[in-house]
């Protein structure tokens, strides 16, 4: 490699004694260093880094980084990464991308600590969010992580039609906060849920569990129902707190914009979980005392599942009947047929857990045990 002495000032050699004295000092493979620019050649830039010597940008590093190179003088200071400690010729080789890159993703898990704002423009979607850019790097933002007004509200969860919903917001901006950088895979994670987090706990903070609230069905999908309980702010009705009886599909019980009551039920982690039933009377209830261990009840069957039948004994009550009873699935369901009325034996009754199961037909508690 051609140097030149006329523009930099080179040394001799160091001596063993002086390279013990010097080297603990010395830049280490992969640390970010910075000095002054000494001299700009066509095919190399020398930096200063007294008292270390001399460091060089040059070859594929330096074809690398010629953009950011034109705009470099003598006299600018410049931060760059250490790739070779000491080369062939004395000097320590030194990465201007790298080191823009080190101090991208520096700068990126700061962003995360202090949960910094930006506003950042839509570029892409897919059918599992969306895709922005931050200082030249694809990050992304999940569907999840989307405002209550950004959040695709697809009634049949169907993906496609999501996905045409998320693209309606390419183009727009974001006020959004980085949650996850990972320099190895390049990956950025964004949220727009946690964009200005201390507005949202204010809003929040208004709120109490047991709270009883007006709302209004703002989204329904399969494990629930989220409704909207003031501008900006929602909560999510699990399946399993929409009513009493058993509940397969949200949709059958509900409608978009449907005005409903809703009881809170656990704040936790900026999320408000709601239940529709704890408004309603618990059935359970008008069994305590009345019903125990060997009675006889009349139930109709109105659902398999992989541990055997379900049985309603009134609207929000159903026990369970074993299919180890009858010896494996196909033989329970010959013999207890849906939408059937049959009578059943009590062999647990828990009111306040809600917990009942049952065996088929009338049985003393000698032959349940027997059987």
């Amino acid at each position: 490699m051609t140097t030149h002495t006329e523009e930099i000032e080179t040394t001799t050699p160091a001596t063993e004694e002086e390279t013990v004295q010097r080297e603990p000092g010395r830049p280490q493979l992969d640390e970010l260093v910075e000095g002054p620019v000494i001299a700009v050649d066509k095919a190399a830039i020398y930096i200063d880094l007294a008292p270390y010597g001399t460091g060089v940008i040059y070859g594929r590093e330096y074809i690398a980084a010629r953009d950011l190179i034109k705009k470099t003088n003598v006299g600018d200071t410049i931060k760059a990464k250490v790739v070779d400690v000491e080369n062939e010729d004395g000097y320590v080789e030194l990465s201007l991308k790298e080191a823009k890159a080190a101090l991208l993703w520096s700068e990126a898990e700061y962003a995360i600590k202090d949960k910094t704002l930006f506003d950042l423009t839509v570029k892409d979607a897919n059918k599992g969010g969306l895709i922005i850019d931050w200082q030249g790097v694809s990050g992304f933002l999940p569907a999840s992580q989307l405002k209550p007004e950004h959040y695709p509200r697809v009634e049949d969860s169907d993906k496609d039609k999501i996905m045409r919903e998320l693209k309606k917001l390419v183009g727009t901006k974001l006020a959004v906060t980085m949650i996850s950088a990972n320099p190895k895979d390049g990956k950025l994670i964004f949220s727009e849920k946690e964009s200005n987090p201390q507005e949202r706990q204010d809003v929040i903070s208004k709120y109490s569990i047991g709270d009883e609230l007006d709302c209004e069905v703002t989204g329904i999908v399969d494990f629930g129902v989220f409704l909207k309980i003031e501008e900006g702010l929602e909560g999510l009705v699990h399946i399993s707190e929409l009513d009493w009886g058993l509940v397969e599909d949200p949709r059958a019980l509900f409608k978009l914009k449907d005005k409903v009551k809703a009881k809170i039920i656990d704040i936790k982690d900026g999320k408000i979980s709601l239940s529709i039933k704890a408004l309603k009377e618990n059935p359970w209830k008008s069994f305590e005392g009345s019903l125990k261990r060997g009675d006889v009840v009349r139930g109709v069957v109105i659902k398999y599942n992989k541990h055997g039948a379900l049985i309603s004994i009134k609207e929000g009550v159903a026990g369970l009947v074993h299919q180890s009873s009858f010896g494996g699935e196909e033989k329970l369901k010959e013999t207890l047929q849906l939408g059937k009325t049959y009578s059943f034996t009590v062999t647990l009754f828990e009111p306040k857990e809600q917990r009942m199961t049952l065996v088929y037909g009338e049985q003393t508690l000698e032959e349940e045990v027997k059987g």
